[in-house]
This record gives structure tokens, C-alpha cells and sequence, in this order.
């Protein structure tokens, strides 16, 4: 999923440059020359920066959601799996924008009747 988020991502900009991933795999698909590197964030400064502006619009997306979806704690967390945030699962249900392939969501034993899905109203 992500390595194809990738791909459309770097097709949609058509700019033909070399590409630098960081990480273990360049996705297929990719027209230009690619590479992957790993810890590519301390060692390559496109990539360091790629990954300031990702953080930050990442931390405002967070922001927004959680007015639209208060008691999750997603201005504090990030929607990572802090117990304050695994607590509003249980008690609340998942939304549509959790993403339930995240290690301690999955792990988290919930019956189907306990994990509602809520959906923006």
C-alpha cells in the first residue's frame, strides 16, 4: 500500500529526476532511474526535507481530525498507539480514518459488535 502510494505519487508529479526512497524498496512502476536508501532522511537532504514537510502536514491533518473526532487524542498522539488512544478505540470504535493494518490496532482483540465503525456525519 504504501510503496504504491509511492508510485502514483512520484508518476503524478512527472518530473523526470532521479528518484530517492527512503527506506528498504523503490516501488515498481517508477519510469526514472530510483533508489532506495536506507536512513535515507540523515543521509541524502531531499529526502530530510521530504520528511519535515510529511511531518508537519501530518501533524495539521492530526489537528483537524481531532476536532471532527474529539476523545481520541489525535492533538497529542498522532493517532499512534499510546494507551490514551488504544482507550478511545475501545470505548469510541475506529473510524474511517483509522487505519486498521496499524500493529497495535490489529493486535487488539475487539468482537465485531465492539469495534463500530463511525463514520463522519
Amino acid at each position: 500500500m504504501t510503496l504504491d502510494a509511492m508510485q502514483r505519487a512520484v508518476i503524478h508529479l512527472s518530473i523526470e529526476a532521479p528518484v530517492r526512497i527512503d527506506g528498504l524498496d523503490v516501488p515498481s512502476g517508477i519510469p526514472w532511474p530510483s533508489q532506495a536508501i536506507v536512513r535515507g532522511d540523515a543521509k541524502v537532504p531531499q529526502i530530510a526535507a521530504a520528511s519535515i514537510v510529511a511531518k508537519v502536514t501530518r501533524d495539521e491533518l492530526m489537528a483537524r481530525l481531532a476536532i471532527r473526532y474529539p476523545g481520541y487524542g489525535w492533538e497529542r498522539n498522532a493517532g499512534y498507539g499510546t494507551r490514551e488512544h488504544l482507550a478511545a478505540i475501545k470505548k469510541l470504535g475506529a473510524t474511517v480514518h483509522h487505519r486498521m493494518s496499524f500493529a497495535p490496532i490489529s493486535m487488539l482483540s475487539f468482537s465485531f459488535d465492539d469495534f463500530a465503525l463511525n463514520s463522519e456525519s
